[in-house]
């Protein structure tokens, strides 16, 4: 008997059309293509909410949509091969994405966004759709998710850690694609001192770091990266369990 499958795309529409009479559960994974460093790949963000996604549908027999793979990366369009979408087009992809996921009689819609930039227009979205037609929805904001979930993991903390392409970053890539990181690339490039930090504001990332990395990649491991994924994973399931049944 073949494997169980879960990303709509593998499937055939017979195999599609049974999957969504056993789960009224979708995960919709997005992530970026933007200079992370020079020791990770371009679409880490991307390899991050896959992988997270899969292992979440293993465990809750959720259903995953096609994942997009650009968001709003202007904030580091000064490097070279970051690829960038507008926000507004971004957010219009989600929803027409998620209308359709809805005829086809989703109820619950788990957003696992990799990118920042993605966030507001997701949350946008979902809550258009929960007012509109009662989806349930939920979304996991995952760099910033494995920093409220890493107690005892890493060697430093705050944006030493948790900052672009750092020490969880890495962590997390060599744990899930090692063939695509380059440690003798690694860099740590400290965060500027920020005094104001409950003042909103915006700078490029090009006049915060050389290299797109903000923090320590260095202290970057596989174990690391494992035990934080796993830790969120669990988390992440626990919720749909509890939440959606």
């Amino acid at each position: 008997m073949p494997n169980k499958k879960y990303w709509i795309r593998e499937m055939s529409w017979v195999e599609f059309d049974k999957r969504r009479k056993e789960t009224k559960t979708v995960i919709i994974p997005s992530g970026a293509c933007e200079i992370y460093g020079p020791h990770l790949p371009m679409g880490s963000d991307s390899f991050a909410a896959e992988a997270v996604a899969e292992e979440v549908a293993k465990r809750t027999n959720a259903v995953i949509a096609p994942m997009t793979q650009v968001s709003d990366s202007s904030g580091l369009k000064d490097f070279v091969g970051t690829l960038s979408m507008s926000k507004g087009l971004f957010e219009a992809w989600m929803d027409e994405l998620v209308s359709q996921l809805i005829d086809y009689g989703f109820e619950n819609f788990m957003f696992i966004s990799g990118h920042a930039g993605s966030v507001a227009p997701i949350q946008s979205v979902g809550t258009k759709y929960l007012q509109k037609n009662g989806i349930r929805f939920a979304q996991i904001d995952w760099w910033r998710f494995t920093q409220q979930h890493d107690a005892g993991i890493f060697t430093h903390q705050g944006r030493m850690c948790h900052a672009h392409a750092s020490e969880c970053g890495t962590s997390v890539m060599l744990h899930l694609r090692p063939d695509l990181v380059d440690m003798d690339q690694a860099v740590c490039v400290p965060p500027a001192e920020n005094e104001f930090p409950d003042i909103l504001t915006f700078a490029p990332m090009h006049t915060k770091t050389p290299n797109a990395t903000v923090g320590d990649a260095t202290a970057g491991t596989a174990k690391k990266g494992e035990k934080i994924f796993q830790l969120c994973v669990d988390r992440i399931v626990t919720y749909m369990e509890k939440m959606w049944g």
